[in-house]
Protein backbone atom coordinates (compact mmCIF):
# COMPACT_ATOMS: atom_id res chain seq x y z
CA UNK A 1 0.00 0.00 0.00
CA UNK A 2 1.74 3.37 -1.69
CA UNK A 3 0.12 5.41 1.37
CA UNK A 4 2.19 3.86 4.31
CA UNK A 5 5.52 4.06 2.24
CA UNK A 6 7.65 6.01 4.80
CA UNK A 7 4.48 6.88 7.26
CA UNK A 8 5.09 9.47 8.96
CA UNK A 9 4.05 10.35 12.79
CA UNK A 10 0.29 11.34 11.96
CA UNK A 11 -1.86 9.53 9.95
CA UNK A 12 -5.63 10.47 9.22
CA UNK A 13 -8.17 9.26 7.05
CA UNK A 14 -11.07 11.36 6.12
CA UNK A 15 -14.14 10.50 3.76
CA UNK A 16 -17.70 10.85 3.97
CA UNK A 17 -19.58 8.71 6.52
CA UNK A 18 -19.58 4.84 5.53
CA UNK A 19 -16.59 4.90 3.09
CA UNK A 20 -14.66 2.51 5.47
CA UNK A 21 -11.88 4.75 7.37
CA UNK A 22 -12.53 3.30 11.10
CA UNK A 23 -11.87 0.21 9.46
CA UNK A 24 -8.45 1.30 7.49
CA UNK A 25 -7.60 3.17 10.15
CA UNK A 26 -7.43 0.11 12.45
CA UNK A 27 -5.68 -2.37 10.12
CA UNK A 28 -3.38 0.48 9.46
CA UNK A 29 -2.39 0.66 13.20
CA UNK A 30 -2.57 -3.21 13.36
CA UNK A 31 0.15 -3.33 10.53
CA UNK A 32 2.24 -0.45 11.88
CA UNK A 33 2.45 -1.64 15.61
CA UNK A 34 3.39 -5.97 13.90
CA UNK A 35 6.24 -3.87 11.76
CA UNK A 36 7.33 -2.89 15.01
CA UNK A 37 6.27 0.57 15.50
CA UNK A 38 4.09 2.07 19.06
CA UNK A 39 1.41 3.35 17.73
CA UNK A 40 -1.52 5.31 19.14
CA UNK A 41 -5.18 4.76 17.35
CA UNK A 42 -7.35 7.72 17.95
CA UNK A 43 -10.99 7.46 17.16
CA UNK A 44 -13.30 10.36 16.72
CA UNK A 45 -16.48 8.21 14.94
CA UNK A 46 -19.32 7.65 16.64
CA UNK A 47 -20.34 4.65 14.94
CA UNK A 48 -16.97 3.08 14.83
CA UNK A 49 -16.86 1.31 18.26
CA UNK A 50 -13.19 0.52 17.89
CA UNK A 51 -13.27 -1.33 21.23
CA UNK A 52 -15.97 -3.58 19.58
CA UNK A 53 -13.54 -4.14 16.85
CA UNK A 54 -10.73 -5.38 18.76
CA UNK A 55 -13.13 -7.10 21.91
CA UNK A 56 -11.44 -4.50 24.32
CA UNK A 57 -13.47 -1.79 26.09
CA UNK A 58 -11.47 1.43 25.40
CA UNK A 59 -13.10 4.72 25.92
CA UNK A 60 -11.89 8.24 26.10
CA UNK A 61 -8.51 6.55 28.26
CA UNK A 62 -5.55 5.42 26.49
CA UNK A 63 -5.83 1.91 26.39
CA UNK A 64 -3.10 -1.14 25.55
CA UNK A 65 -4.63 -3.77 22.84
CA UNK A 66 -3.33 -6.47 24.31
CA UNK A 67 -3.82 -9.19 21.51
CA UNK A 68 -1.72 -6.79 19.28
CA UNK A 69 1.71 -5.63 21.11
CA UNK A 70 2.54 -1.68 21.06
CA UNK A 71 -0.85 -1.02 19.89
CA UNK A 72 -3.04 1.59 22.10
CA UNK A 73 -6.35 2.82 21.20
CA UNK A 74 -8.24 5.71 22.63
CA UNK A 75 -11.89 6.65 21.69
CA UNK A 76 -13.13 10.37 21.56
CA UNK A 77 -16.94 10.52 22.06
CA UNK A 78 -18.11 13.77 19.98
CA UNK A 79 -20.70 14.02 21.18
CA UNK A 80 -19.67 13.88 24.88
CA UNK A 81 -16.97 16.41 23.89
CA UNK A 82 -19.70 18.47 22.02
CA UNK A 83 -21.93 18.56 25.62
CA UNK A 84 -18.66 19.11 27.97
CA UNK A 85 -17.97 22.20 25.65
CA UNK A 86 -21.28 23.61 25.89
CA UNK A 87 -21.61 23.28 29.76
CA UNK A 88 -18.56 25.35 29.79
CA UNK A 89 -19.78 28.17 27.93
CA UNK A 90 -23.42 27.89 29.26
CA UNK A 91 -22.75 27.53 32.60
CA UNK A 92 -21.54 30.82 33.81
CA UNK A 93 -24.16 32.88 32.50
CA UNK A 94 -27.15 30.44 33.22
CA UNK A 95 -29.20 32.14 35.86
CA UNK A 96 -27.70 35.08 35.00
CA UNK A 97 -29.21 35.74 31.45
CA UNK A 98 -33.09 35.70 30.74
CA UNK A 99 -33.85 31.83 29.81
CA UNK A 100 -34.67 32.79 25.93
CA UNK A 101 -31.01 34.35 25.68
CA UNK A 102 -29.44 30.87 27.25
CA UNK A 103 -31.44 28.90 24.92
CA UNK A 104 -30.33 30.46 21.88
CA UNK A 105 -27.01 30.35 22.89
CA UNK A 106 -27.15 26.53 23.30
CA UNK A 107 -29.12 26.16 20.32
CA UNK A 108 -26.02 28.28 18.56
CA UNK A 109 -23.87 25.06 20.34
CA UNK A 110 -25.98 22.18 19.20
CA UNK A 111 -24.89 22.12 15.55
CA UNK A 112 -22.13 20.28 13.77
CA UNK A 113 -19.44 23.06 13.89
CA UNK A 114 -19.48 22.45 17.54
CA UNK A 115 -18.97 18.88 17.85
CA UNK A 116 -16.10 19.27 14.64
CA UNK A 117 -14.23 22.40 17.24
CA UNK A 118 -15.04 20.18 20.35
CA UNK A 119 -13.06 17.24 18.77
CA UNK A 120 -10.43 19.19 17.12
CA UNK A 121 -10.16 20.66 20.99
CA UNK A 122 -9.16 17.29 21.92
CA UNK A 123 -7.19 16.36 19.03
CA UNK A 124 -4.80 19.31 19.79
CA UNK A 125 -3.36 17.81 22.83
CA UNK A 126 -2.39 14.88 21.20
CA UNK A 127 -0.76 16.76 18.08
CA UNK A 128 1.20 19.23 20.11
CA UNK A 129 1.52 16.66 23.29
CA UNK A 130 5.74 16.34 23.90
CA UNK A 131 4.74 12.93 25.55
CA UNK A 132 2.54 11.53 23.20
CA UNK A 133 5.25 12.25 20.71
CA UNK A 134 7.99 10.71 22.42
CA UNK A 135 5.76 7.77 23.69
CA UNK A 136 4.46 6.78 20.10
CA UNK A 137 6.32 6.19 17.18
CA UNK A 138 2.36 6.85 14.70
CA UNK A 139 -0.72 8.57 15.73
CA UNK A 140 -3.48 7.18 13.83
CA UNK A 141 -6.78 9.13 13.22
CA UNK A 142 -10.03 7.93 11.98
CA UNK A 143 -11.73 11.22 11.11
CA UNK A 144 -9.61 14.10 9.95
CA UNK A 145 -10.93 18.18 10.79
CA UNK A 146 -12.51 19.57 7.83
CA UNK A 147 -11.11 23.31 6.28
CA UNK A 148 -13.93 25.18 7.53
CA UNK A 149 -12.64 24.34 11.19
CA UNK A 150 -8.90 24.34 10.23
CA UNK A 151 -9.38 28.16 8.96
CA UNK A 152 -11.10 28.81 11.70
CA UNK A 153 -9.13 28.34 14.05
CA UNK A 154 -6.42 30.26 12.22
CA UNK A 155 -8.03 33.47 12.12
CA UNK A 156 -6.43 36.28 14.23
CA UNK A 157 -9.48 37.16 16.04
CA UNK A 158 -9.69 37.56 19.61
CA UNK A 159 -12.33 34.68 19.88
CA UNK A 160 -13.67 35.47 23.62
CA UNK A 161 -15.96 37.78 23.89
CA UNK A 162 -17.98 36.79 20.81
CA UNK A 163 -21.19 36.04 22.16
CA UNK A 164 -21.18 38.40 24.79
CA UNK A 165 -20.55 41.03 21.82
CA UNK A 166 -24.18 39.52 19.84
CA UNK A 167 -22.97 38.96 16.94
CA UNK A 168 -23.91 35.64 16.33
CA UNK A 169 -26.92 34.85 14.78
CA UNK A 170 -27.62 32.22 12.44
CA UNK A 171 -23.82 31.34 13.36
CA UNK A 172 -21.13 28.71 14.03
CA UNK A 173 -19.00 31.18 15.61
CA UNK A 174 -20.32 31.07 19.17
CA UNK A 175 -18.75 27.36 19.62
CA UNK A 176 -15.03 29.38 19.59
CA UNK A 177 -15.88 31.19 22.58
CA UNK A 178 -15.22 28.19 24.55
CA UNK A 179 -11.69 27.07 23.21
CA UNK A 180 -9.45 27.06 26.54
CA UNK A 181 -6.18 25.87 25.13
CA UNK A 182 -4.50 28.89 24.50
CA UNK A 183 -3.89 29.99 20.63
CA UNK A 184 -0.19 29.25 20.48
CA UNK A 185 -1.45 25.83 21.23
CA UNK A 186 -4.02 25.66 18.46
CA UNK A 187 -1.31 27.25 15.94
CA UNK A 188 1.09 24.75 16.46
CA UNK A 189 -1.54 22.12 15.80
CA UNK A 190 -2.26 23.80 13.09
CA UNK A 191 1.45 23.83 11.73
CA UNK A 192 1.66 19.72 12.72
CA UNK A 193 -1.07 19.01 10.33
CA UNK A 194 0.34 21.48 7.38
CA UNK A 195 3.79 19.83 7.92
CA UNK A 196 4.04 16.89 5.43
CA UNK A 197 7.08 15.39 7.29
CA UNK A 198 4.87 15.10 10.22
CA UNK A 199 1.75 14.41 8.66
CA UNK A 200 0.18 12.57 6.25
CA UNK A 201 -3.61 12.74 4.83
CA UNK A 202 -5.47 10.01 3.64
CA UNK A 203 -8.82 10.38 1.63
CA UNK A 204 -11.00 7.74 1.05
CA UNK A 205 -13.22 7.10 -1.21
CA UNK A 206 -15.69 4.72 -3.17
CA UNK A 207 -16.25 4.53 -6.65
CA UNK A 208 -19.14 6.42 -7.32
CA UNK A 209 -19.32 10.03 -8.73
CA UNK A 210 -20.49 12.20 -6.20
CA UNK A 211 -18.01 10.29 -3.42
CA UNK A 212 -15.23 11.33 -6.04
CA UNK A 213 -16.68 14.63 -6.73
CA UNK A 214 -16.55 14.92 -2.35
CA UNK A 215 -12.82 13.99 -2.22
CA UNK A 216 -11.63 16.30 -4.55
CA UNK A 217 -13.22 19.05 -2.79
CA UNK A 218 -11.86 18.73 0.63
CA UNK A 219 -8.63 17.69 -1.19
CA UNK A 220 -8.84 21.38 -2.66
CA UNK A 221 -9.65 22.94 0.45
CA UNK A 222 -7.18 21.09 2.37
CA UNK A 223 -4.12 21.85 0.13
CA UNK A 224 -5.54 25.61 -0.02
CA UNK A 225 -4.70 25.61 3.68
CA UNK A 226 -1.15 23.68 3.45
CA UNK A 227 -1.91 19.98 4.12
CA UNK A 228 -0.55 18.90 0.99
CA UNK A 229 0.76 15.81 1.95
CA UNK A 230 -2.67 13.74 0.59
CA UNK A 231 -2.95 9.97 -0.49
CA UNK A 232 -6.24 8.73 -1.99
CA UNK A 233 -7.48 4.89 -1.17
CA UNK A 234 -10.47 3.79 -3.26
CA UNK A 235 -12.35 1.41 -0.82
CA UNK A 236 -15.02 -1.38 -1.31
CA UNK A 237 -13.93 -1.95 -5.26
CA UNK A 238 -15.83 -4.84 -6.52
CA UNK A 239 -13.55 -7.42 -7.92
CA UNK A 240 -13.58 -7.63 -12.05
CA UNK A 241 -14.32 -12.06 -11.35
CA UNK A 242 -17.57 -11.56 -9.39
CA UNK A 243 -18.44 -9.34 -12.35
CA UNK A 244 -19.06 -12.39 -14.75
CA UNK A 245 -20.82 -13.73 -11.97
CA UNK A 246 -24.93 -11.97 -12.37
CA UNK A 247 -26.20 -8.95 -14.63
CA UNK A 248 -26.17 -6.65 -11.04
CA UNK A 249 -22.25 -7.68 -10.21
CA UNK A 250 -21.64 -6.32 -14.03
CA UNK A 251 -23.34 -3.72 -13.72
CA UNK A 252 -21.58 -2.39 -10.54
CA UNK A 253 -18.48 -3.07 -11.90
CA UNK A 254 -19.40 -1.33 -14.77
CA UNK A 255 -20.27 1.92 -13.14
CA UNK A 256 -17.29 1.72 -10.70
CA UNK A 257 -15.22 1.78 -13.47
CA UNK A 258 -16.28 4.14 -15.42
CA UNK A 259 -16.53 6.43 -12.28
CA UNK A 260 -12.33 5.79 -11.80
CA UNK A 261 -12.13 6.84 -15.49
CA UNK A 262 -13.99 10.50 -14.99
CA UNK A 263 -12.62 10.64 -11.56
CA UNK A 264 -11.35 14.80 -11.02
CA UNK A 265 -8.17 15.79 -12.51
CA UNK A 266 -6.80 17.04 -9.01
CA UNK A 267 -7.73 13.47 -7.71
CA UNK A 268 -5.15 11.75 -10.60
CA UNK A 269 -2.62 13.44 -9.52
CA UNK A 270 -2.46 11.86 -6.00
CA UNK A 271 -0.78 8.57 -5.04
CA UNK A 272 -3.56 6.03 -4.84
CA UNK A 273 -4.31 3.16 -3.35
CA UNK A 274 -7.47 0.32 -4.54
CA UNK A 275 -8.69 -1.56 -2.36
CA UNK A 276 -11.10 -4.44 -2.80
CA UNK A 277 -14.61 -5.14 -1.84
CA UNK A 278 -14.05 -8.02 0.97
CA UNK A 279 -16.86 -11.17 1.92
CA UNK A 280 -16.80 -10.59 5.31
CA UNK A 281 -17.03 -8.37 8.21
CA UNK A 282 -14.59 -6.04 9.02
CA UNK A 283 -14.73 -6.93 12.88
CA UNK A 284 -12.21 -8.41 14.96
CA UNK A 285 -8.07 -8.97 13.63
CA UNK A 286 -8.10 -12.07 11.83
CA UNK A 287 -10.67 -9.74 9.48
CA UNK A 288 -8.65 -6.68 9.68
CA UNK A 289 -5.05 -8.37 8.96
CA UNK A 290 -6.48 -9.18 5.71
CA UNK A 291 -8.19 -5.84 4.68
CA UNK A 292 -5.04 -4.45 3.66
CA UNK A 293 -3.77 -7.40 2.21
CA UNK A 294 -3.99 -8.26 -1.90
CA UNK A 295 -5.46 -11.39 -2.32
CA UNK A 296 -8.55 -12.56 -4.54
CA UNK A 297 -11.39 -12.67 -2.14
CA UNK A 298 -12.72 -15.43 -0.81
CA UNK A 299 -16.49 -15.65 -0.28
CA UNK A 300 -16.67 -17.94 3.12
CA UNK A 301 -18.84 -20.75 3.36
CA UNK A 302 -22.43 -18.44 4.39
CA UNK A 303 -22.18 -16.09 1.34
CA UNK A 304 -23.55 -18.57 -0.90
CA UNK A 305 -27.25 -18.30 0.38
CA UNK A 306 -29.91 -16.30 -1.26
CA UNK A 307 -31.35 -13.50 0.64
CA UNK A 308 -35.05 -12.18 -0.14
CA UNK A 309 -35.42 -8.72 1.64
CA UNK A 310 -38.79 -8.54 2.22
CA UNK A 311 -39.99 -4.93 2.71
CA UNK A 312 -42.53 -2.64 1.94
CA UNK A 313 -41.62 -0.77 -1.83
CA UNK A 314 -41.40 3.17 -2.39
CA UNK A 315 -44.96 2.55 -4.33
CA UNK A 316 -46.08 1.61 -0.83
CA UNK A 317 -45.38 4.80 0.55
CA UNK A 318 -46.69 6.83 -2.22
CA UNK A 319 -49.64 5.25 -1.87
CA UNK A 320 -50.28 7.28 1.04
CA UNK A 321 -48.77 10.67 0.19
CA UNK A 322 -51.51 10.72 -2.44
CA UNK A 323 -53.82 10.12 -0.73
CA UNK A 324 -53.56 13.60 0.70
CA UNK A 325 -53.92 14.96 -2.94
CA UNK A 326 -51.33 17.79 -2.11
CA UNK A 327 -48.30 18.59 0.16
CA UNK A 328 -45.01 19.43 0.78
CA UNK A 329 -42.44 16.18 0.51
CA UNK A 330 -38.96 16.55 1.67
CA UNK A 331 -36.15 14.24 1.53
CA UNK A 332 -33.30 14.46 3.97
CA UNK A 333 -30.41 12.68 4.44
CA UNK A 334 -26.56 12.78 4.45
CA UNK A 335 -24.73 13.93 0.92
CA UNK A 336 -24.23 10.37 -0.95
CA UNK A 337 -27.36 8.45 0.07
CA UNK A 338 -29.15 9.41 -3.01
CA UNK A 339 -32.15 12.22 -1.96
CA UNK A 340 -32.00 13.71 -5.18
CA UNK A 341 -32.89 10.26 -7.21
CA UNK A 342 -35.85 9.29 -4.88
CA UNK A 343 -37.16 12.84 -4.79
CA UNK A 344 -37.28 12.48 -8.70
CA UNK A 345 -38.94 8.87 -8.33
CA UNK A 346 -41.12 10.37 -6.20
CA UNK A 347 -42.03 12.91 -8.19
CA UNK A 348 -42.69 11.47 -11.75
CA UNK A 349 -44.42 8.23 -9.72
CA UNK A 350 -47.22 10.78 -8.53
CA UNK A 351 -47.33 12.81 -11.89
CA UNK A 352 -47.78 8.95 -13.44
CA UNK A 353 -50.93 9.26 -11.34
CA UNK A 354 -52.50 12.26 -12.64
CA UNK A 355 -51.44 14.76 -9.37
CA UNK A 356 -49.55 17.68 -9.92
CA UNK A 357 -46.39 18.16 -8.97
CA UNK A 358 -43.50 20.80 -8.65
CA UNK A 359 -40.11 19.01 -8.02
CA UNK A 360 -37.28 21.28 -6.87
CA UNK A 361 -33.96 20.09 -6.61
CA UNK A 362 -30.43 21.38 -5.80
CA UNK A 363 -28.82 18.85 -7.52
CA UNK A 364 -25.27 20.02 -8.61
CA UNK A 365 -25.03 17.76 -11.44
CA UNK A 366 -28.15 18.09 -13.04
CA UNK A 367 -28.18 15.58 -15.24
CA UNK A 368 -31.13 13.50 -13.70
CA UNK A 369 -33.68 16.84 -13.61
CA UNK A 370 -32.18 17.55 -17.72
CA UNK A 371 -33.88 14.39 -18.61
CA UNK A 372 -37.42 15.27 -16.87
CA UNK A 373 -37.82 18.77 -18.74
CA UNK A 374 -40.84 18.45 -20.25
CA UNK A 375 -40.89 14.95 -20.55
CA UNK A 376 -44.17 13.84 -18.73
CA UNK A 377 -47.80 15.45 -17.84
CA UNK A 378 -48.39 17.31 -14.33
CA UNK A 379 -44.64 17.59 -13.37
CA UNK A 380 -42.59 20.99 -13.24
CA UNK A 381 -38.90 20.94 -12.73
CA UNK A 382 -36.78 23.99 -11.28
CA UNK A 383 -33.39 23.88 -9.98
CA UNK A 384 -31.75 26.03 -7.31
CA UNK A 385 -28.32 26.40 -7.78
CA UNK A 386 -26.66 26.18 -4.18
CA UNK A 387 -23.77 28.02 -4.86
CA UNK A 388 -25.18 31.26 -6.37
CA UNK A 389 -28.02 30.79 -3.46
CA UNK A 390 -25.25 31.21 -0.96
CA UNK A 391 -22.97 33.65 -2.28
CA UNK A 392 -25.99 35.98 -2.60
CA UNK A 393 -26.87 34.98 0.93
CA UNK A 394 -23.04 35.92 1.73
CA UNK A 395 -23.04 38.68 -0.23
CA UNK A 396 -26.42 40.32 1.25
CA UNK A 397 -24.95 39.70 5.48
CA UNK A 398 -21.72 40.69 4.90
CA UNK A 399 -23.55 44.29 3.53
CA UNK A 400 -25.72 44.50 6.50
CA UNK A 401 -24.09 42.79 9.24
CA UNK A 402 -20.58 43.20 8.22
CA UNK A 403 -20.88 47.19 7.64
CA UNK A 404 -19.78 48.57 11.05
CA UNK A 405 -16.81 45.70 11.51
CA UNK A 406 -13.47 46.19 11.36
CA UNK A 407 -11.17 44.01 8.90
CA UNK A 408 -10.62 40.85 11.87
CA UNK A 409 -14.04 41.10 12.37
CA UNK A 410 -15.57 40.85 8.70
CA UNK A 411 -12.79 38.42 8.43
CA UNK A 412 -14.67 36.44 11.19
CA UNK A 413 -18.00 36.88 9.85
CA UNK A 414 -16.63 35.87 6.20
CA UNK A 415 -15.16 32.55 7.52
CA UNK A 416 -18.26 31.65 9.48
CA UNK A 417 -20.54 32.26 6.53
CA UNK A 418 -18.85 29.35 4.46
CA UNK A 419 -20.03 26.77 7.16
CA UNK A 420 -22.19 23.95 6.22
CA UNK A 421 -25.14 25.61 7.95
CA UNK A 422 -25.02 28.79 5.87
CA UNK A 423 -25.47 26.92 2.74
CA UNK A 424 -28.32 24.88 4.42
CA UNK A 425 -30.17 28.08 5.35
CA UNK A 426 -29.54 30.03 1.84
CA UNK A 427 -30.93 26.77 -0.27
CA UNK A 428 -33.78 26.99 2.44
CA UNK A 429 -34.68 30.40 1.80
CA UNK A 430 -34.46 29.85 -2.07
CA UNK A 431 -37.06 26.69 -1.47
CA UNK A 432 -39.26 28.47 0.72
CA UNK A 433 -40.96 30.54 -2.05
CA UNK A 434 -41.83 27.36 -4.05
CA UNK A 435 -42.83 25.84 -0.36
CA UNK A 436 -46.64 27.70 -0.45
CA UNK A 437 -47.58 26.20 -4.04
CA UNK A 438 -48.14 23.10 -1.68
CA UNK A 439 -51.04 23.98 -0.80
CA UNK A 440 -52.84 23.01 -4.17
CA UNK A 441 -50.04 20.68 -5.21
CA UNK A 442 -47.53 18.42 -4.54
CA UNK A 443 -43.80 19.57 -3.85
CA UNK A 444 -41.08 16.96 -3.80
CA UNK A 445 -37.79 18.90 -2.45
CA UNK A 446 -34.71 17.18 -2.63
CA UNK A 447 -33.24 18.39 0.44
CA UNK A 448 -33.97 20.13 3.74
CA UNK A 449 -32.64 21.71 6.93
CA UNK A 450 -31.31 20.24 9.75
CA UNK A 451 -33.28 20.96 13.02
CA UNK A 452 -30.59 22.79 14.26
CA UNK A 453 -30.61 25.31 11.30
CA UNK A 454 -34.50 25.64 11.15
CA UNK A 455 -33.97 26.19 15.48
CA UNK A 456 -31.53 29.10 14.30
CA UNK A 457 -33.58 30.55 11.55
CA UNK A 458 -35.24 34.17 12.60
CA UNK A 459 -37.66 33.15 9.46
CA UNK A 460 -39.29 30.02 11.41
CA UNK A 461 -38.11 29.93 15.10
CA UNK A 462 -37.74 33.55 16.45
CA UNK A 463 -40.46 34.90 13.56
CA UNK A 464 -42.33 31.73 14.35
CA UNK A 465 -42.46 32.36 18.30
CA UNK A 466 -43.03 36.05 17.86
CA UNK A 467 -46.06 35.83 15.22
CA UNK A 468 -47.38 33.48 17.35
CA UNK A 469 -47.25 36.07 20.21
CA UNK A 470 -48.59 38.57 18.62
CA UNK A 471 -51.67 36.62 17.24
CA UNK A 472 -52.42 34.48 20.00
CA UNK A 473 -53.51 38.24 21.88
CA UNK A 474 -55.56 38.67 18.81
CA UNK A 475 -57.13 35.15 18.30
CA UNK A 476 -56.25 35.36 14.80
CA UNK A 477 -55.49 32.34 12.72
CA UNK A 478 -52.63 31.99 10.96
CA UNK A 479 -49.51 29.59 9.83
CA UNK A 480 -45.85 30.10 10.01
CA UNK A 481 -42.93 28.44 7.83
CA UNK A 482 -42.33 26.72 11.14
CA UNK A 483 -45.94 25.23 11.65
CA UNK A 484 -46.49 24.26 8.34
CA UNK A 485 -43.07 21.73 8.69
CA UNK A 486 -44.60 20.64 12.14
CA UNK A 487 -47.53 19.67 10.51
CA UNK A 488 -47.46 15.85 9.38
CA UNK A 489 -50.88 16.43 7.11
CA UNK A 490 -49.26 18.90 5.31
CA UNK A 491 -45.61 17.86 5.25
CA UNK A 492 -43.64 14.75 5.16
CA UNK A 493 -40.12 14.08 5.80
CA UNK A 494 -38.56 10.94 4.27
CA UNK A 495 -35.21 10.16 5.97
CA UNK A 496 -33.33 8.64 3.36
CA UNK A 497 -30.19 5.75 4.39
CA UNK A 498 -28.06 3.27 3.03
CA UNK A 499 -28.46 -0.05 4.73
CA UNK A 500 -24.97 0.07 6.82
CA UNK A 501 -24.13 1.22 10.33
CA UNK A 502 -22.46 4.56 9.96
CA UNK A 503 -25.26 6.15 7.25
CA UNK A 504 -28.37 4.37 9.61
CA UNK A 505 -26.45 6.35 12.76
CA UNK A 506 -25.93 9.37 10.87
CA UNK A 507 -30.28 9.25 9.91
CA UNK A 508 -31.21 8.30 13.09
CA UNK A 509 -28.94 11.64 14.90
CA UNK A 510 -30.91 13.74 11.26
CA UNK A 511 -33.69 12.47 13.14
CA UNK A 512 -33.48 13.51 16.54
CA UNK A 513 -31.98 16.65 15.50
CA UNK A 514 -35.64 17.27 13.62
CA UNK A 515 -37.20 16.35 16.61
CA UNK A 516 -35.62 18.85 18.39
CA UNK A 517 -36.97 21.14 16.24
CA UNK A 518 -40.56 19.71 16.56
CA UNK A 519 -40.64 17.83 13.34
CA UNK A 520 -41.55 14.04 13.01
CA UNK A 521 -39.75 12.30 10.21
CA UNK A 522 -42.96 10.87 8.16
CA UNK A 523 -41.15 7.99 7.05
CA UNK A 524 -37.32 6.27 6.32
CA UNK A 525 -36.35 5.03 2.56
CA UNK A 526 -33.35 2.43 2.58
CA UNK A 527 -31.97 3.37 -0.55
CA UNK A 528 -29.61 1.11 -2.84
CA UNK A 529 -30.09 -1.88 -0.80
CA UNK A 530 -27.96 -4.90 -2.26
CA UNK A 531 -30.45 -7.27 -0.06
CA UNK A 532 -33.67 -5.97 -2.16
CA UNK A 533 -32.00 -6.79 -5.64
CA UNK A 534 -31.41 -10.29 -5.47
CA UNK A 535 -27.76 -10.88 -6.38
CA UNK A 536 -26.93 -13.93 -7.09
CA UNK A 537 -22.31 -13.50 -7.38
CA UNK A 538 -21.07 -14.76 -4.24
CA UNK A 539 -20.01 -11.48 -2.54
CA UNK A 540 -22.94 -9.08 -3.56
CA UNK A 541 -25.21 -12.10 -1.65
CA UNK A 542 -22.83 -11.47 1.35
CA UNK A 543 -23.26 -7.72 1.49
CA UNK A 544 -27.13 -8.18 1.23
CA UNK A 545 -26.75 -10.16 4.23
CA UNK A 546 -24.76 -7.90 5.86
CA UNK A 547 -27.63 -5.46 5.30
CA UNK A 548 -30.53 -7.35 6.68
CA UNK A 549 -29.11 -6.20 10.82
CA UNK A 550 -29.72 -2.66 9.71
CA UNK A 551 -32.67 -2.57 7.93
CA UNK A 552 -34.03 -4.75 11.09
CA UNK A 553 -33.22 -1.79 12.69
CA UNK A 554 -34.79 0.87 10.71
CA UNK A 555 -37.74 -1.63 10.67
CA UNK A 556 -38.09 -2.17 14.12
CA UNK A 557 -36.02 0.93 16.39
CA UNK A 558 -35.87 4.27 14.12
CA UNK A 559 -39.16 4.27 11.71
CA UNK A 560 -42.75 4.32 11.92
CA UNK A 561 -42.70 3.31 8.35
CA UNK A 562 -40.10 2.89 5.74
CA UNK A 563 -39.53 1.12 2.33
CA UNK A 564 -36.87 -0.41 0.69
CA UNK A 565 -35.42 0.38 -2.66
CA UNK A 566 -33.22 -1.91 -4.85
CA UNK A 567 -29.58 -1.44 -6.16
CA UNK A 568 -30.41 -0.84 -9.92
CA UNK A 569 -28.65 -2.62 -12.57
CA UNK A 570 -29.25 0.83 -14.86
CA UNK A 571 -28.42 4.53 -13.62
CA UNK A 572 -32.01 5.47 -12.65
CA UNK A 573 -31.86 8.35 -15.04
CA UNK A 574 -35.10 9.41 -17.17
CA UNK A 575 -38.77 8.71 -16.46
CA UNK A 576 -38.77 5.11 -16.79
CA UNK A 577 -35.85 3.76 -14.85
CA UNK A 578 -37.00 6.28 -12.12
CA UNK A 579 -40.38 4.40 -11.96
CA UNK A 580 -38.83 1.18 -11.54
CA UNK A 581 -37.19 2.71 -8.77
CA UNK A 582 -41.08 2.77 -7.06
CA UNK A 583 -43.04 0.18 -8.62
CA UNK A 584 -40.49 -2.64 -7.01
CA UNK A 585 -42.22 -5.76 -5.82
CA UNK A 586 -39.87 -7.46 -3.48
Amino acid sequence: MKFLDSAPRFLFFTGKGGVGKTSLACATAIQLAEAGRRVLLVSTDPASNVGQVFGVSIGNKITPISDVPRLFALEIDPEAAAQAYRDRIVGPVRGKLPETVVKGIEEQLSGACTTEIAAFDEFTALLTDSQIASAYDHVVFDTAPTGHTIRLLQLPVAWSGFLEAGKGDASCLGPLAGLEKQRAQYNAAVQALADGRRSRLILVARAQNSALREAARTHGELAAIGLTQQFLIVNGLLPETEATLDPLAKAIYGREQAALAAMPDELRALSRDDVPLKPFNLVGLAALRQLLVETAPQPDAAAGESVALRAPSLSDLIDDIAAEGHGLVMLMGKGGVGKTTLAAAVAVELARRGLPVHLTTSDPAAHLTETLHGSMAHLTVSRIDPHGETERYRQEVLRTKGAHLDAQGRALLDEDLRSPCTEEIAVFQAFSRVIREAGEKFVVMDTAPTGHTLLLLDATGAYHREVARMLDAKGAHYTTPMMQLQDPKRTKVLLVTLAETTPVLEAANLQADLRRAGIEPWAWVINNSVAAARPRAPLLRKRAQNELAEVEKVATVHARRYAAVPLLEEEPVGVERLLKLADHDP
